[in-house]
């Protein structure tokens, strides 16, 4: 992906680049992750209490932009 991902960052020193939350050491990773399980939004900010919710709604927001404008295939 070439496009930043807002409320998002990465760099090469900060878990080898890995895309984290903003201002955390979380990566965006970890939140598809608690989704793809079943876990509800709430819980994964229970459990990463340095993610805002405002950031997490907005990477969510942009993977649904991405979703809605990706080329179908058969």
């Amino acid at each position: 992906m070439d496009e930043p991902i807002p409320g998002a960052h990465s760099d090469p020193e900060l878990l080898g680049g890995t895309p984290v939350f903003i201002g955390t050491r979380v990566p965006v990773r970890a939140l598809l992750d608690y989704l793809e399980h079943d876990r509800p939004l709430a819980e994964f900010l229970d459990d990463f209490p340095t993610v805002d919710r405002a950031l997490a709604i907005g990477v969510l927001e942009h993977l649904k932009t991405i979703v809605a404008h990706a080329p179908a295939t058969r």
